[in-house]
């Protein structure tokens, strides 16, 4: 079985399925990407570059579009170009045009994966007050779909991690999409014995005080970054042995936080608005899987923010090291939190009842820890790397086994006659780009 995964990122959610199916099983993986950095064993990559792309010449509408066109021709090119690359299945990251030209080349079933089909209400848009809606910010929340919605018809099948975001999608779609969660690396995410100690010693905290970890991939109002540190400040005010770790980079990768702020960062601007004694925080930055588990498995409570949105792989991994988690009450949230048994819930806007059940657990660790090994055995019981790779293997065997559509291959569209003739002469490009300005109305 030959493989041929499409992401414009490097390695991204393809990270451990690529490699395994390769070592474990055989198969042969090509990736498909924009991204030069890196490499997966036994994985050949081949780099392409977008075709084109929106300019400020484009509505503010359709730039995504124009975008996701613009990648979905240059692997086009990139794959015409690579003759000797003739997979039996193509895995395509759905919203970035990934998959949309490919059936033109190759007579290969498509399955997609697909993150979230976006929607003017019920997620993250409006969901902030200080983040007010534009008309034009509603408006582009349905044509974001229009790839997506490409994707959909067009794929064969797909998957996505969790029935949250599978509901988004329109009903008539629903029967195409498997739930099927990334995985949790457990031989990296696991209770670490020891884990305290190491991380006060290199993190420099007091041995006598409780230590509470935040983690996100960037400082953001979406992963509720200040709301975050409104309750550490209560926190520190009625306790003085309390050290916060909070990993995580300055990069706002969701919102467009910058917009309503006059600092460079999202941290600065939450740092600037309160009184914080940072002697109490640890700001480790981006740091590695090994230390991270290390971090999770070694705090007493676990802080868990998210708007309505697709979850953090770093909530599901505290689970897995056993973290008592104190969560965000959201929807996405609760399809793995059951509140009392495997985590606590908060309403996400109230800092100081987070404050307050963060302070309940600092009070009695002990009392709270049978929260942490329920969460760290949901992981193993329905999320664990192995299992996820074993269902997504079983998912790609059975659409390379299922019928297929008929062949779009531009060389048998020729070889039947439906198509006399297939040309790239740039002349005839040239013609295709100009555009007429339209004749004025007459007087």
């Amino acid at each position: 079985m030959h493989v041929l995964f499409v992401h414009q990122n490097f390695p991204a959610q393809f990270r451990f399925l690529a490699p395994r199916l390769v070592a474990d099983h055989g198969w042969q993986c090509s990736f498909c990407t924009a991204r030069e950095q890196d490499q997966l064993p036994g994985v050949r990559k081949i780099i392409y570059k977008p075709v084109g792309g929106a300019t400020l010449a484009n509505s503010f509408l359709t730039r995504n579009y124009e975008n996701a066109v613009a990648h979905a021709h240059g692997i086009f090119n990139a794959m015409k170009q690579a003759k000797d690359v003739r997979p039996d299945l193509i895995v395509a990251h759905s919203g970035f045009g990934s998959s949309l030209f490919l059936p033109f080349l190759y007579d290969a079933p498509i399955i997609n994966y697909f993150e979230l089909f976006y929607r003017p209400s019920g997620q993250d848009l409006g969901y902030r007050p200080e983040r007010p809606v534009g008309e034009m910010d509603l408006l582009r929340s349905m044509t974001n779909n229009a790839m997506i919605l490409l994707d959909a018809a067009n794929c064969d099948h797909g998957w996505t991690p969790t029935r949250y975001q599978r509901d988004f999608f329109p009903p008539e779609f629903q029967p195409k999409l498997d739930v099927i969660f990334d995985g949790v690396d457990t031989t990296v995410y696991h209770r670490k014995p020891g884990a305290p100690d190491r991380i006060r010693a290199s993190l420099k905290i007091d041995p006598s005080h409780r230590i509470v970890t935040y983690v996100a991939r960037g400082f953001e109002m979406l992963r509720g970054f200040d709301i975050f540190m409104k309750a550490a400040k209560l926190i520190c005010d009625k306790r003085s042995d309390v050290t916060f770790i909070v990993v995580g980079t300055d990069k706002v990768h969701y919102g467009g936080d910058l917009q309503y702020i006059k600092e460079d960062t999202f941290r600065h601007h939450v740092l600037n608005e309160g009184k914080y004694d940072l002697s109490r925080f640890r700001f480790p930055g981006y740091v590695a899987q090994e230390m991270l588990a290390d971090i999770l498995s070694g705090g007493d409570a676990h802080i868990y923010l998210t708007e309505p949105f697709v979850v953090s792989w770093s909530m599901v991994d505290a689970m897995a090291c056993g973290a008592v988690l104190i969560a965000a009450d959201q929807a996405c949230v609760r399809e793995f939190i059951q509140p009392g048994d495997n985590g606590l819930l908060v309403d996400f806007f109230d800092h100081e009842a987070l404050a307050a059940r963060t302070l309940s657990t600092l009070d009695d660790p002990p009392a709270f820890r049978h929260l942490g090994e329920a969460a760290a055995k949901t992981v193993a019981d329905n999320y664990t790397l192995d299992s996820s790779l074993t269902r997504i293997k079983g998912l790609f065997e059975q659409v390379s086994r299922g019928p297929r559509r008929p062949s779009m291959s531009l060389d048998k569209l020729v070889q039947k006659g439906t198509l006399p003739r297939i040309t790239t002469d740039p002349h005839e490009l040239e013609r295709k780009a100009r555009v007429t300005d339209p004749q004025p109305p007459p007087p």
